[in-house]
């Protein structure tokens, strides 16, 4: 499978020829990133169920069938391929604790979204003020922290916190967003999409696997806040396109595909189509903001922005073969 394409021009709707999910992403997605894994997956998955079980998480009804189905570890290998094995460890914790509190929050905020109050109060308070936590996921998240605290700066796991509460929060607007009458705006749906997918309180973990704590110039720096969105954007983006016709089924509307077929009410080819243009569009900005930036970038620098770009790599390869999206590997889109 080649690695890096070229954009198209917009693909008129009566052209584009019948064909499987994965064969229309693959033909028009640009990813100049090669695959690559962590040698130490086969125990970060271990450490994955082992900690579930501890926290008591495994016990939760479903929990176990989802990991089985999202491979957190996998995701993890697939992002950071040369992480040592702490950090790697604590990225799939962070990754397995977040698919968990994701499907939580749909199903508890689906109809109702005011039910999540609690939930989500819990975790902020975890998350700002050091509260003990009152339920299971409460008490993961909680463990979840004294990890980032043990392996990161006092500024990383603060910044960890901070880009951790913007997640819980984004949940609140996606879950009144699902019960919205009226169809989102796409601005309005990306926007609720960069929070909803948790890439970028990761980000303090690839600072906190270099060598040294960024510079404030360096991580204040405007393209290196670029880049962070960026590098964000392009990671929950692809998903979205091997999870389209499953969301589209269930009904869902946080969706970037989803949300260019309700724009230009066209067909789902079309629609994954122009949503791979702004993903290209996007890794490319990407591409070339890292190349102006890194001759001003010491060792850590450059090695905090390649551990963006490892997410943008990892969530297309994971993608295109977790069990999550394997009726992405079959369908057929008309």
């Amino acid at each position: 499978m080649s690695t890096t394409h070229e954009e198209r021009a917009p693909v008129a709707q009566d052209v584009l020829p019948a064909s499987p999910l994965v064969e229309l992403i693959d033909t028009h997605l640009y990813m100049p990133y090669p695959f690559r894994r962590n040698p130490h997956e086969p125990a970060a998955a271990a450490g994955v169920d082992a900690w579930l079980r501890t926290t008591g998480l495994s016990d939760e009804p479903g929990v176990a069938a989802m990991i089985c189905h999202t491979r957190p570890a996998e995701l993890a290998s697939y992002n950071s391929p040369d992480a040592d094995p702490g950090i790697l460890q604590l990225v799939a914790h962070q990754i397995a604790y977040q698919f968990v509190f994701d499907d939580r929050a749909e199903e508890v905020g689906r109809h109702r979204p005011g039910r999540l109050l609690p939930m989500l109060g819990e975790s902020i308070a975890i998350l700002r003020d050091d509260a003990p936590p009152g339920t299971p996921l409460g008490a993961a998240l909680s463990d979840l922290y004294r990890q980032v605290r043990e392996r990161c700066t006092p500024a990383q796991a603060a910044r960890w916190a901070w880009k951790s509460r913007e997640y819980v929060h984004g949940l609140l607007y996606e879950a009144v967003a699902q019960t919205h009458p009226s169809p989102l705006r796409s601005g309005l749906c990306t926007s609720i999409r960069s929070l909803t997918a948790g890439v970028e309180p990761f980000h303090p973990l690839c600072e906190a696997a270099q060598p040294c704590e960024l510079t404030s110039e360096e991580l204040h720096h405007p393209l290196m806040r670029r880049l962070s969105r960026l590098s964000a954007d392009a990671a929950v983006w692809i998903p979205d396109l091997f999870s389209a016709v499953k969301e589209q089924r269930a009904g869902q509307m946080i969706n970037l595909a989803l949300a260019y077929q309700r724009a230009h009410q066209c067909p789902l080819p079309v629609a994954v189509t122009l949503a791979i243009q702004q993903i290209n569009r996007t890794i490319r900005e990407f591409e070339r903001l890292h190349a102006e930036i890194a001759p001003e970038l010491s060792p850590s620098g450059v090695g905090y922005v390649d551990g963006m770009a490892g997410w943008i790599r990892g969530c297309y390869y994971w993608s295109r073969t977790v069990p999550r999206y394997a009726d992405a590997a079959t369908e057929v889109l008309r």
